[in-house]
């Protein structure tokens, strides 16, 4: 019997801590050079309950990340928070390619056509930062075989690369 509740015990204890478990947010993105297209390509991963309650709370309805609007209300919401400037100050343009969805995570794909990001490029990140203070959002930026990774948080929205 005694063994039996030690069992119970420890298997409530790791479910509890299952539940807790998402105490910390966190999303990834990579940009790399395409030397074959000549773009930048921008590849964002989040978790998709934070992004569907983002949604949910930004609009005060419940959000199908699978359905086009709920894509919709994602892209201009992405537009928003996240952006690339130029050295000389000019945005460049992101292109929506389209998001990947699955029971986990929420993956976004963007583009610049025909750009290489030049050193002194500034990447703008708040996505979900503003929503879930203990965000943080790791970039990979990759060119030429460099990876420069940084990270963005509610105090660290913008960042050069080099």
């Amino acid at each position: 019997m005694k063994t039996w509740r030690t069992l119970t015990a420890s298997l409530l204890a790791c479910a509890s801590m299952a539940a807790g478990a998402h105490n910390f947010h966190m999303g990834i993105a990579d940009i790399s050079y395409n030397a074959a297209s000549g773009s930048t390509e921008v590849v964002h991963t989040y978790t998709g309950h934070d992004v569907e309650a983002l949604l949910t709370q930004l609009y005060q309805r419940q959000f199908d990340l699978g359905q086009e609007a709920s894509e919709a209300a994602l892209r201009r919401y992405v537009e928003k928070q996240f952006y690339i400037v130029a050295p000389g100050g000019k945005r460049l343009r992101l292109q929506w390619v389209g998001m990947k969805v699955n029971a986990d995570n929420v993956v976004i794909f963007q583009e610049i056509e025909h750009t290489r990001l030049a050193p002194g490029t500034r990447i703008h990140n708040q996505l979900l930062t503003d929503f879930l203070p203990g965000q943080r959002n790791t970039l990979n930026v990759q060119d030429g075989g460099k990876i420069q990774t940084l990270m963005f948080d509610s105090r660290n929205a913008e960042l050069p690369i080099r």
